[in-house]
């Protein structure tokens, strides 16, 4: 049972900057890695980046230089850096965590919104 509690998003104007945070609780032992999905308006959740316990980071194309993931494996936290925002990068972002084996939770999401 693993819990996450995201925290951060909002408004910011188009090349403006953001930061995401995302807290894991619970059963924490299992987790390998972390990461942040999004999912604009009829579109299907797509994955942003994600980080390994070992530190190994894998980012979405469109995100690759302006994204950062970062996480603290003895607070069990991860964060999104986000730079150069874009409109396009408008959507809901969610907190995720994975054993070695799968999926083991969603955050509830958190809005953010770039304007022109």
């Amino acid at each position: 049972q693993v819990q996450l509690v995201e925290s951060g998003g909002g408004l910011v104007q188009a090349g403006g900057s953001l930061r995401l945070s995302c807290a894991a609780s619970g059963s924490t032992f299992s987790i390998n890695a972390m990461g942040w999905y999004r999912q604009a308006p009829g579109k299907q959740r797509e994955l942003v980046a994600t980080i390994t316990r070992g530190g190994s980071t894998n980012y979405a194309d469109s995100v690759k230089g302006r994204f950062t993931i970062s996480r603290d494996n003895v607070k069990n936290t991860v964060d999104l850096q986000m730079s150069s925002l874009k409109p396009e990068d408008t959507a809901v972002y969610y907190c995720n965590t994975r054993s070695y084996s799968g999926i083991l939770a969603w955050g509830q999401g958190t809005q953010v919104t770039v304007s022109s």
